[in-house]
């Protein structure tokens, strides 16, 4: 049995990291042409989002993740996963460095804006296609609101795989699942 984890802004909200959810208007200043027209502004919101999440630590479901050794698959640009011990493949890639704060607005894949390809993507589907029957594709913190949250539910259904949503509580009930499915450690 393989398990791949894909995770949304739902996981690192136990981090005290707010969701695009809870600020709408972040995710709209996240657009190639709103970087490309708005330097300033753009790179302002960059700093914001970096302030957000200045200090934050992995949960224990960024952890458990870690600890079994499961693959993942994460949207968030936050780093946790990275932070915890996973190698995640960011879909969104990431934050620019503080060096780099004055030019964020020109960056690629620092984060991935609507409107910038998304290099990972094709990696991801790779991953999900892989899977079979006998497999597990547990979805943690993940809303439907992008296409590709979309997309690698229905690909890990048409390969028959199990798919366990994990949506409230990530920091408590993702070790409990991955404990259920592979056993505690001895």
């Amino acid at each position: 049995m393989k398990i791949i984890a894909f995770t949304g802004a739902g996981i690192s909200k136990q981090s005290n990291i707010p969701t695009f959810m809870e600020r709408p208007v972040i995710r709209e200043k996240l657009f190639r042409s709103y970087a490309n027209t708005h330097h300033e502004e753009y790179n302002e919101v960059i700093k914001q989002l970096k302030a957000n999440m200045n200090g934050a630590k992995p949960n224990d479901a960024h952890y458990a993740l870690a600890e079994y050794q499961i693959p993942v698959i994460t949207m968030n640009i936050d780093g946790l996963h990275k932070l915890a011990g996973s190698d995640a493949l960011e879909l969104h890639g990431g934050l620019p460095e503080d060096d780099e704060m004055d030019k964020a607005w020109s960056l690629y894949n620092k984060p991935v804006l609507y409107g910038d390809p998304a290099p990972n993507y094709q990696k991801a589907y790779e991953m999900v296609y892989d899977l079979t029957p006998d497999d597990v594709f547990i979805v943690i913190g993940c809303s439907y609101h992008t296409a590709i949250a979309c997309d690698l539910r229905e690909v890990a259904k048409s390969k028959g795989a199990r798919i366990i949503e994990i949506q409230e509580d990530a920091a408590h009930n993702v070790r409990e699942v991955l404990e259920e499915l592979i056993g505690g450690y001895e």
